[in-house]
């Protein structure tokens, strides 16, 4: 049986203001869809609600993972049933290395019921892995004894988030604009980094502004999402109108939901 992440009637506010208004998705592992909207939308609030961020609170709706209800989850139980997201802005963590990080985090995924002071995956193991993946994504070796995010450059980050995702291997992975802030190689890189650690053993939500990131992991489905709703669903030639033509026929298609983009925009402008 394909493993389902299944997202219903899902009501999001952040700070008791409403951001999503009704989302509905359902994406199969081995998929790819793309998450497609202007600034603002509401497609980095679903990503944060999916993987249950404590500052977006769920209203109204559902998400599952098969047959567990993820809202009853915390965020760590959720990550190890499977589920990854790639941040826009990733944390640092000075003092703790990327290799040592990875190697908790992959025990804890390959083990779920591990409790804190059991054994980690074996360091020789991990090591030829961890190696193995940096290879294969043409990075030096020198990364994995740096402290997580401290003092990468904005793609460094990026390739960063790709290796963990290469190491952990979720059934399914949210990639918050992975493309954000960098140039048009670092996302053709980016692209094809993705794709060649073996997407299609996991279901993609890829969040993007730009087509790139789709050069290497075309979409089975592009999804459209404003004012907080997905409010029209294709195939790849609907991120190329986009990228190309911008959301002047989605804006005049679905006038309500323009509407609540207007307002939702308004609101913002009004926070102190």
């Amino acid at each position: 049986m394909t493993d389902v992440l299944r997202i219903e009637n899902l009501h999001v506010s952040v700070a008791d203001k409403p951001i999503l208004r009704g989302v509905d998705l359902e994406l199969h592992r081995g998929e790819v869809h793309a998450l497609m909207g202007p600034n603002g939308s509401g497609k980095s609030t679903l990503g944060f609600a999916i993987m249950g961020h404590p500052g977006y609170e769920v209203t109204e709706g559902a998400i599952w993972l098969n047959d567990v209800n993820l809202l009853e989850l915390e965020p760590h139980e959720r990550a190890r049933l499977g589920l990854f997201m790639a941040f826009q802005r990733p944390v640092a963590i000075p003092g703790v290395r990327m290799a040592d990080f990875l190697r908790l985090a992959a025990s804890n995924m390959r083990n779920p019921d591990r409790q804190e002071g059991e054994e980690l995956i074996p360091m020789r193991q991990f090591r030829k892995e961890l190696l193995e993946k940096m290879k294969q994504l043409r990075m030096d070796v020198e990364f994995a004894r740096r402290y997580v995010n401290d003092g990468f450059s904005g793609g460094e980050m990026k390739r960063a988030e790709i290796l963990q995702m290469a190491i952990l291997k979720p059934k399914f992975a949210i990639l918050d604009e992975t493309d954000s802030g960098l140039d048009v190689d670092a996302v053709r890189l980016a692209s094809q980094s993705i794709a060649e650690i073996g997407r299609k053993e996991m279901g993609l939500l890829i969040i993007t502004h730009h087509d790139k990131l789709l050069e290497h992991n075309p979409p089975d489905r592009v999804h459209v999402m404003l004012g907080g709703r997905i409010v029209e669903t294709g195939g790849p030639e609907l991120a190329q109108e986009l990228h190309q033509k911008g959301y002047d026929r989605i804006r005049a298609e679905h006038p309500e939901a323009a509407e609540a983009e207007r307002a939702m925009r308004a609101e913002t402008a009004q926070a102190p």
